[in-house]
């Protein structure tokens, strides 16, 4: 414990201001993929560095996209507004369209900031960053929108979609009743959802059309099987459903990419249980992968950058249960023998109650190697008892490229939404780890 803490000594970078991350920008900025992970969805300092990271990457290294763990409809909606397309409306009434529980992870005043600052950047400037969901839980949402963008543009094939889409009515928006309906009838909708993606992309292929309405409408095409594909497992268990989830986000990001050409580069907002290099942490014996591990094997390590983070104490956003009310709860001080112990233990020596890590991939033998238990909170949290199932073994240096840590976080600011109940709970069931 004593070497891993001089580890972090010897290597942290004080974060004392903005510009302070300058040594982590010129280590990732070359990067194809950067992605910036967050040890819950409810803190605030979690989502504004990542967003000056980001902002940073932006502005002077020629990132394209941004895309993030939520929904691709409602994602669409930022994206065109950043845009200067869809509706005239001002980026809270945008961010108030998050209707599905937990809605407080994009509807937050935080992310208000940042939607404005991408909105004026792409304005003024001569790029168009755009901003995409890479979720797969808008099971219905997408369906909707596959139907209408087709009547706008292909009504015959319309018509076809909607017959086949017509197996799920039955269930209305209630992706919950659809899963149990495979109880009784296993074979359940999946032919028909099969057969129109690819309808879809067959009649894609044959026209080669290339316009946004297009594009948007063969990835809801896609969801809409994804999602299938996940209650699918979530029942029968056929396939790990965090699998399921993960690599249909990978699949996302990789379409993404080619979308915007060879010399694109993207930056992915995530948890860190799916930043983070799975090979690192316990999934890999338990058979779980996440975007982070696959970004590498895929990409290559030298083209990707993974960041996580974590903090010693603070608040957090969150609820006691699915579908509950939105409460601050105070994060109890780390646990005796995780990293977050250990960082707090090295900020007498650094300095500053606030520092980041960049490690070395050569460095094979660094103290930062050993694996320790690493704090996640999820969407569900239970402060009196994190201690038994919140933290991840993880070798520190192997599980990301650099890691920020707070000593002291707060919990974000939400903003009002019309949540809607009856919707799917996002991240279900891993509302612990996520």
């Amino acid at each position: 414990m004593r070497n891993y803490e001089q580890e972090i000594i010897n290597k942290a970078v004080p974060l004392k201001h903005e510009k302070s991350i300058q040594p982590l920008i010129d280590s990732i900025k070359n990067k194809k993929i950067v992605m910036i992970g967050e040890a819950s969805h409810g803190t605030q300092e979690y989502y504004k560095w990542r967003q000056l990271i980001s902002q940073e990457l932006i502005e002077h290294h020629g990132f394209n996209f941004i895309s993030v763990e939520g929904d691709w409809p409602a994602c669409q909606r930022i994206n065109q507004f950043i845009k200067g397309q869809g509706p005239n409306e001002d980026s809270h009434k945008i961010l108030s369209t998050f209707d599905r529980w937990p809605t407080w992870m994009w509807a937050n005043l935080e992310l208000l900031w940042f939607t404005d600052w991408l909105k004026d950047w792409n304005r003024e400037s001569n790029s168009k960053v755009s901003f995409y969901g890479l979720d797969l839980y808008s099971f219905y949402e997408s369906m909707d929108q596959v139907i209408l963008t087709l009547q706008k543009i292909d009504p015959d094939l319309a018509k076809l979609v909607e017959q086949k889409y017509a197996c799920l009515e039955p269930f209305r928006h209630d992706e919950k009743l659809y899963a149990k309906s495979l109880f009784k009838a296993p074979e359940g909708c999946k032919g028909q959802v099969l057969d129109v993606l690819k309808e879809v992309l067959e009649k894609n292929m044959r026209t080669n059309n290339q316009t946004e309405s297009w594009f948007d409408m063969k990835q809801n095409t896609k969801i809409v099987a994804s999602a299938e594909k996940y209650y699918r497992a979530m029942i029968f268990g056929e396939e790990d459903s965090w699998n399921v989830r993960d690599e249909h986000m990978m699949s996302t990001l990789e379409m993404l990419l080619e979308h915007h050409g060879t010399h694109s580069k993207a930056i992915v907002w995530a948890h860190n249980t799916h930043v983070g290099d799975y090979r690192a942490t316990d999934m890999v014996t338990s058979g779980h992968l996440n975007i982070g591990g696959l970004a590498r094997e895929i990409y290559g390590p030298e083209n990707v950058g993974l960041i996580g983070f974590g903090s010693y104490d603070g608040s957090v956003t969150a609820s006691y249960k699915w579908n509950g009310p939105i409460l601050k709860y105070d994060i109890p001080e780390a646990r005796i023998g995780s990293v977050e112990h250990a960082c707090h233990h090295a900020v007498g020596e650094i300095g500053n109650p606030n520092f980041y890590l960049v490690f070395d991939p050569l460095d094979h033998g660094s103290p930062l190697n050993q694996v320790m238990g690493h704090r996640a909170i999820g969407v569900v949290y239970d402060p009196e008892i994190e201690h038994r199932g919140n933290y991840v073994p993880t070798s520190l240096a192997n599980r990301y490229d650099a890691f920020i840590y707070i000593d002291h976080s707060n919990s974000l600011t939400p903003i009002e939404t019309n949540f809607d109940k009856k919707k799917f709970p996002e991240t279900y069931p891993f509302g612990n780890r996520m």
